[in-house]
């Protein structure tokens, strides 16, 4: 398996990890878990922001991931993207926590672009994707 979708696989777990410091330092009753997660403030409501968020950005990850696979795009290249947009939903959970919304917003341009790069190489395509025959 590629480092690319290795990345995918970190996707899937990123929104977990990142609610996780939120959730055990509060107190959340699993009886209705979203309610109480309404009433956090401070770091800990802009981690569960960031938790969100996570969800909302891992669809097209996936499908540019999957697709430049798909379509022989140059591995070096999709394995740096595939890289670089988790590193950079990293840095963006750090700056959601400490409350920096610039530097917050920026990082998340960046892990954007990163997407776009992936299905870039996608429509290039690579000897995978030429026709056969």
């Amino acid at each position: 398996m590629s480092f690319a979708l290795w990345m995918v696989l970190a996707a899937i777990l990123l929104p977990y990890l990142t609610i996780m410091p939120a959730k055990v330092t509060s107190r959340i009753d699993n009886h209705a878990p979203r309610r109480d997660m309404e009433r956090m403030t401070g770091w800990q409501q802009r981690l569960d922001w960031a938790h969100r968020n996570h969800f909302e950005t891992f669809p097209a990850f996936a499908a540019a991931v999957i697709i430049a696979q798909m379509r022989g795009a140059p591995q070096g290249w999709a394995d740096i993207l595939a890289g670089l947009f988790i590193l950079a939903r990293l840095a963006y959970t750090a700056a959601y926590a400490a409350d920096r919304p610039s530097l917050r917003s920026n990082i998340w341009s960046l892990g954007f672009l990163c997407v776009l790069g992936l299905f870039a190489l996608a429509a290039i395509g690579g000897p995978a994707a030429a026709p056969a025959g």
